[in-house]
């Protein structure tokens, strides 16, 4: 990183398959955006089209709401806005290929005209999505390396790390999760719709959920220990509000390499989280020190299967849970 940058992070509350108000809401928070001095604005995971009520739709519906990248309307209305602002832009949607696969995809696109996209690693929302198959780490015109992780993607300490050891300098983290259904009772669970329903008459009700292990208590058992091991800047968006028939957390956050939250909310709406990134942090941090001390020799076992990696776990999640 050569200087100084700001960034943001944006919660937003998605219409389920309305791309045209969905790309509507982007374009006034880009425009918000612009008027804070914002370089690189990120928003959730399949924010464009909608995420968990992917889970119900037939192969047919869903190749009726994918789209090509980059040559799709969504890819290239956002390479407009970057391009009228002078900011990245981030945002998901479903992606079909030119093979007809289709996958949970983010797509950057910048002002010096680059559009580049992540597969997400791990999609199980729905079964008749395929999953991707590598890291995606890039070049940014604001002087630094990006890498993209879609959600799940970053629960597993793996991909975080692979991103690291291929120059990733921050990681973009679009999100919808929080306020999940849970096999585990000790995290997360569910959030009664009717709080958020009630929010413009009673917020400090459905904030203290955002608040508490639903939320916010969920993400710091885990989340900032990716910035911090890997000594990376996170930039963490997530939906917030009724994802079809469950209610996201938001809690946008900004975190150093350090493990260290530079900006953060709580607030039951649409918001922008905005931090300046300092390059000063990039520079022998604990997480580069302690990749410097890695010894590989050690670790091949790790891509050795053991016979508990399962991917009928990962499908089964499409019908619980969904992050």
């Amino acid at each position: 990183m050569q200087k100084i940058v700001r960034v943001a992070a944006a919660q937003f509350e998605h219409v389920s398959g309305n791309k045209p108000v969905n790309l509507a809401k982007i374009e006034r928070m880009v425009a918000e955006a612009s008027e804070l001095g914002v370089e690189v604005l990120i928003f959730p995971e399949c924010c464009v089209t909608g995420y968990w009520f992917l889970r119900n739709l037939t192969h047919d519906q869903l190749v009726s709401l994918a789209e090509y990248v980059p040559s799709g309307p969504t890819s290239l209305r956002l390479l407009e806005l970057s391009r009228k602002y002078g900011m990245s832009i981030g945002a998901g949607l479903v992606e079909i290929s030119l093979d007809g696969q289709l996958f949970n995809t983010y797509v950057v696109a910048m002002p010096d005209g680059q559009v580049v996209s992540h597969r997400k690693l791990h999609c199980f929302v729905n079964p008749a999505m395929s999953s991707g198959q590598s890291v995606t780490v890039f070049e940014t015109p604001h002087g630094f390396k990006a890498g993209l992780l879609i959600c799940y993607d970053n629960n597993l300490v793996e991909n975080v790390r692979l991103t690291a050891l291929a120059g990733a300098e921050v990681i973009f983290a679009p999100h919808q999760t929080g306020g999940c259904a849970s096999k585990d009772p000790n995290i997360m669970g569910l959030v009664d719709p009717a709080l958020w329903h009630n929010r413009h008459h009673n917020a400090p009700a459905i904030e203290s959920e955002f608040r508490g292990d639903k939320g916010r208590g969920w993400l710091l058992r885990w989340l900032p220990s990716r910035a911090h091991d890997n000594g990376v800047f996170y930039i963490f968006s997530n939906g917030v509000g009724m994802d079809d028939n469950e209610v996201r957390t938001g809690n946008a956050m900004i975190i150093d390499t350090y493990g260290r939250i530079l900006n953060e909310t709580c607030v039951a709406r649409d918001a922008l989280v905005l931090a300046d990134l300092c390059p000063d942090l990039l520079v022998d941090n604990t997480g580069q020190r302690w990749i410097s001390a890695r010894r590989p020799e050690l670790y091949t076992n790790l891509t050795v299967p053991t016979g508990r990696e399962s991917i009928s776990e990962l499908l089964a999640l499409a019908g619980k849970v969904p992050e």
